[in-house]
């Protein structure tokens, strides 16, 4: 579904072999895995293909600009299939420095030339993407496309506005894609239990979520931001479009959310 050779290189030997370790044992269950867990994991993997099917359409309609908004370990930008296109790897100072160290360590080159990646240091709640992304030489008059794949519910609201502000106000042929933390009042009960279970285990390792949106105020509010296009999928809609007819019954749950917002 997603074809990411980089991915198990840049996790680290340690990470690496316990992965394998617990392949050839036929993924026995972890002690430390919520139920939810395997959800996740599929989630993690759709939405990055969702946001690289975007860009392959964006790239053949002449975008050459992809802007990845929190990248952490995300590795499209050392695996680019694209001739000229430029990447852009948004993210926090210290995060950025832990991810070359693992680029280095797994001697995953940092591309250069006409598809070079460009480091761009950005702490969302403090600094101004805009500024940030303009000092590094980003063309603000040409279209972009923008990944910002599990980030917002980490953020203060004001934080998640101010950037699709930025972001909604490119030239025509631009998009966004990211994910987010549905409000309470929007799930059901069974649901609340399992988000609950989720939002505790990331509060424990100091990375609480913050953020909840209802998905007809965000929808709204994007529109009066300029987005043109505009794309809500549910569980039920990236089961369908990335998961059916799997032997595994591998699916992402129903309680994700993924939005494609054009200009």
């Amino acid at each position: 579904m997603l074809d990411d050779p980089l991915a198990v290189r840049i996790i680290g030997d340690d990470e690496r072999q316990q992965l394998e370790s617990r392949i050839s044992r036929r993924f026995p269950p972890n002690p430390d895995d919520h139920p939810a867990s395997r959800l996740l994991r599929a989630f993690v993997v759709a939405r990055s293909r969702c946001a690289e099917d975007i860009l392959a359409a964006a790239v053949a309609g002449g975008a050459d600009q992809y802007v990845v908004l929190g990248a952490g370990l995300d590795t499209f930008a050392y695996r680019n299939p694209f001739d000229d296109l430029r990447v852009f790897e948004v993210d926090h100072p210290a995060t950025q420095a832990w991810k070359r160290a693992c680029l280095a360590e797994a001697r995953i080159a940092e591309p250069g030339g006409s598809s070079a990646v460009t480091f761009v240091p950005v702490d969302f709640e403090h600094q101004a993407l805009e500024e940030q992304l303009q000092a590094a030489g980003f063309s603000a008059d040409r279209p972009a496309i923008f990944a910002w794949l599990g980030v917002t519910m980490y953020l203060a609201e004001v934080s998640v506005w101010n950037v699709l502000r930025y972001v909604l106000s490119r030239p025509a042929g631009s998009a966004v894609i990211f994910d987010y933390a549905l409000a309470a009042s929007k799930l059901s009960s069974l649901q609340r239990v399992a988000v609950a279970g989720m939002a505790q285990r990331v509060a424990r390792a100091g990375e609480p979520w913050t953020a909840f949106f209802d998905p007809d105020e965000l929808a709204r509010g994007m529109r009066d931001l300029g987005a043109r296009r505009l794309l809500d999928l549910d569980g039920a809609a990236i089961n369908a479009r990335y998961f059916a007819g799997r032997r595994d019954a591998l699916d992402v749950g129903s309680i994700g959310h993924l939005i494609v917002a054009g200009t």
